[in-house]
């Protein structure tokens, strides 16, 4: 696997890069690379390699066929929520159309003990983590700030600040490693933590690379190269390929094909093996392509073009696992069917679930504020009722 061996560090006068190999560097930020990290091809091929396979040994055609089910029904409840906001009920949704195999090669990496801190778009690592998608609903309806149970789970609630998850991923994380809890491949525990291309230009994240590296935080930093830090493309944010950048701080960095179920899960697998021993913290880049607006309330044809969008369908993450397991499992149509009616069913389910949702009070602002009772905070609820109930 490229990049897994070792980091090699430049000299103190080394010449400067020349304007073309500058403009190959930021070809290889659109374009992949050749460092780019494959299992599997657009065309559904399954490739081999013995230190990726060394990761899959476990993926036979069930494995694969269930790994299909979990892209199919996360982009089915992607499909359903960003149809509800347009029909009124959610006041935004973050759709992650064009991810799911980025996000569930990740999520099916990780472990039971395992942590994971999201930013906002991670639906497919919640389905991967246990989360029913109905629990994803109070958030972008306005109702509650996510109602699972993060440490039962092992799945942070979102965050929605740019680049803020880094941090706590990291306390967690350094956490993790003074309790005792790395050291061992088979009971150690790890951290991923989840962010776009646009959170690397903030603070936040590069703070958190500093910590992780001075403490050897047990952290794998999971980003999810979409291009598009909303309308900002990447070649606007870097000048090299994002997984480089681990290298300034002083640790491994990996890009992966974002599209490839199996190769992420294999690179994620060995990243959290690398911080379950000792060895982290990592950085993956998940090469994707964000296929639908960046949230509900943004246009992208005002700023990207229609033949991209179409050269990236091409690389459809969901279809090249469908061609494998029919080319080379000879799985029948009474499989995908099945899936196709149990997507059908989840869609159904979590539509209902959403229209049915009560509207809370106008108390419920107040009720969330603190963990213990605030004379202040109540005095202001006591007053904003009052003059709510003024209007009746």
């Amino acid at each position: 696997m490229p990049g897994v061996s070792g980091i090699s560090q430049p000299g103190f006068h080394e010449p400067e890069p020349t304007p073309e190999q500058v403009i190959a560097g930021l070809r290889a930020t659109v374009e992949g690379g050749e460092d780019l990290v494959q299992a599997l091809t657009p065309e559904g091929e399954r490739l081999h390699r013995p230190k990726l396979d060394a990761y899959l040994e476990d993926i036979d055609a069930a494995a694969l066929q269930g790994l299909y089910r979990d892209m199919v029904l996360v982009r089915r409840v992607d499909r359903e929520a960003n149809a509800l906001q347009r029909q009124g009920q959610l006041g935004i949704w973050v759709p992650l159309l064009g991810q799911e195999a980025a996000q569930v090669g990740a999520g099916r990496a990780l472990r039971p003990t395992d942590m994971a801190f999201p930013s906002y778009r991670e639906h497919g690592v919640a389905w991967c983590r246990g989360i029913d998608p109905t629990e994803l609903l109070g958030i972008f309806r306005g109702t509650d700030h996510g109602s699972w149970d993060p440490a039962e789970t092992g799945f942070h609630l979102y965050t929605i600040v740019i680049g803020n998850q880094v941090l706590n991923a990291t306390g967690y994380a350094m956490g993790q490693k003074f309790d005792g809890k790395v050291g061992s491949a088979e009971d150690g525990q790890a951290t991923i933590c989840f962010f776009g291309d646009g959170a690397t230009s903030q603070g936040d994240v590069h703070e958190g690379f500093v910590w992780s590296a001075v403490w050897d935080a047990p952290v794998v930093f999971f980003c999810q190269n979409n291009q598009w830090a909303i309308s900002e493309p990447l070649e606007r944010q870097t000048r090299v390929p994002l997984y480089q950048r681990a290298r300034g701080y002083g640790f491994p960095g990996i890009r992966v094909d974002g599209n490839d179920v199996l190769a992420t899960l294999a690179v994620t697998r060995w990243a959290l093996e690398e911080c379950r021993t000792g060895n982290g913290p990592v950085l993956i880049e998940a090469f994707t392509y964000r296929m639908d607006a960046h949230t509900t309330s943004d246009d992208p044809s005002r700023y990207r073009l229609a033949d991209e969008l179409e050269l990236w369908k091409l690389k459809d993450p969901i279809e090249r696992v469908r061609v494998n397991l029919v080319r080379e499992h000879e799985v029948g149509q009474d499989f995908f069917d099945s899936v196709a009616a149990e997507s059908d069913e989840l869609a159904a389910r979590f539509r209902a679930y959403c229209v049915a949702m009560p509207q809370p009070g106008p108390e419920r602002m107040f009720s969330e504020v603190y963990a213990e009772p605030s004379p202040v905070v109540d005095a202001q609820r006591d007053d904003f009722l009052a003059y709510h109930a003024s209007f009746e």
